[in-house]
């Protein structure tokens, strides 16, 4: 990014991990003419950077009164669960670990920014937005969290948007960055550890407010109690518009859709039941956002409902992979906690219902009003048996270890049960770290198994 070479042309800068948004922040920074030392705990992650021609350096042992900046990767922790070495030494010293998107923001100040965060829900949100965004036909740019890293994107000026999904543990991380546009979707619990508790985890996500200047936008949505009372305390403040947002209810002077309708303010705009992408209730909260984002940019009515009704969907997040003699393949392996699995379960009627991997807080036990649309749960991963123990008398379920053996067999029992039209759905409540690099690896290896099941297949 050209911008970065005003600011770090001649500066000493440290980067701590180097995976994908890391080794991108490496690169750039050398570009701009930084004198980057980079390191990773990880030997397999070292010989990478050293193959791109990365400078390698072990920064437990560098002087720290000669960095003029330290860049950490959001996945490494900080402060809680333990405080990493290396961070508590910079510190020591006055350097204070940011990340990649503190240094996108500080660059580009012309171009809008847009920052999006929630417990689940974001990665939709942010591409639904940046779709009608394109609306727009000027400059956009789309990442963050998701998809392409903060300095691969490309340099925008005063005509350009960024949109850009951020997570908790980037939000943290932040020091200089503003924003014109923050939403907030949601809060449920989720990476507490990381965050000592839910306590931090509400202010990591909350913080993003904190960044919003005079004349900036707070999007909220109310349908959960973290979040509304985040809203209410935003209400107070005179020197930016704050909009509510919701798919359970009417707001006042709010964008709602509680029945499946999108209204802006009393005006019907449009029935979202009608876009096959945007299934469920947790779609509609998704399409109310992005049309409030819209109109905060001054799009019209009118083109976002075009925008949106035209949005392809998400992949791996409710994605109609195959439909293979009458039985539907959806890959939801987004879904890495109990509460984004219930987005896409309450959508079917009759799941073979695969799950487990990395457990994470609170396990299943808020499905257990689902379970009922369960015909059998097929269990992988590390977690299999504390799901098992949750399903006890409720769910049948099989223990199938392998994503593999978990297709297969719910392929035989639905194509079997003499209830037709039921869904096999990946949708594991849990992480993919025990058996999959990230959770495309798990919906991709998902999507190549299902294409290779034999069957008559229907349009899908």
């Amino acid at each position: 990014m050209d911008q970065l070479a005003s600011s770090f042309d001649g500066k000493t800068v440290a980067v701590m991990g180097l995976g994908k948004s890391g080794a991108s922040a490496a690169r750039a920074l050398a570009a701009a003419g930084a004198r980057v030392l980079a390191w990773d705990d990880q030997a397999e992650s070292r010989a990478i950077a050293d193959e791109q021609g990365l400078t390698l350096s072990d920064l437990s042992t560098i002087d720290w009164s000669t960095v003029d900046l330290l860049v950490w990767s959001p996945g490494i922790p900080h402060i809680h669960p333990k405080p990493h070495p290396v961070a508590v030494a910079a510190r020591a010293a006055g350097v204070k670990p940011v990340c990649d998107i503190d240094l996108l923001c500080t660059a580009s100040p012309a171009a809008r920014a847009v920052a999006i965060t929630g417990t689940n829900g974001k990665s939709t949100t942010t591409t639904l937005t940046g779709h009608v965004l394109a609306g727009l036909g000027a400059p956009l740019a789309i990442g963050g969290n998701l998809g392409v890293p903060a300095l691969d994107l490309p340099a925008l000026g005063l005509d350009g948007t960024y949109v850009l999904e951020l997570s908790s543990y980037q939000l943290e991380l932040l020091d200089q960055a503003q924003f014109d546009i923050g939403v907030l979707l949601n809060i449920t619990p989720d990476h507490l550890a990381r965050h000592g508790g839910m306590e931090g985890y509400i202010a990591a996500k909350a913080s993003m407010f904190d960044r919003l200047p005079a004349g900036g936008t707070a999007i909220v949505a109310v349908d959960d109690q973290h979040s509304a009372e985040i809203h209410l305390r935003l209400s107070h403040r005179k020197d930016i518009v704050v909009r509510a947002i919701s798919a359970g209810r009417v707001v006042k002077g709010g964008v709602y859709a509680p029945d499946g309708v999108l209204f802006d303010d009393g005006k019907e705009i449009l029935d979202l039941k009608t876009i096959a992408s945007l299934p469920g209730r947790h779609n509609w909260q998704n399409a109310c956002a992005a049309y409030a984002i819209a109109r905060a940019c001054g799009m019209e009515p009118a083109t976002i409902a075009e925008r949106l009704a035209s949005y392809p969907g998400l992949r791996h997040r409710q994605e109609l992979v195959a439909i293979i003699d009458g039985v539907r393949y959806v890959n939801d392996s987004k879904a890495t906690n109990a509460d984004a699995a219930e987005k896409a379960m309450v959508c079917y009627d009759r799941i073979y219902w695969i799950a487990g991997g990395q457990a994470k807080e609170g396990g299943i036990e808020s499905l257990r009003p689902l379970f009922g649309r369960v015909a059998r749960a097929f269990l992988i991963g590390e977690s299999a048996q504390m799901l098992a123990d949750t399903l006890s008398g409720s769910v049948t379920y099989e223990m199938c270890g392998t994503l593999d053996a978990a297709i297969h067999r719910a392929h035989d029992v639905a194509l079997a049960d003499p209830h037709h039209g039921g869904v096999v759905l990946l949708s594991p409540a849990c992480a993919s770290w025990d058996q999959f690099k990230s959770f495309e690896h798990r919906g991709d290896m998902f999507r190549d198994i299902v294409n290779s099941l034999t069957g008559e297949r229907s349009a899908a």
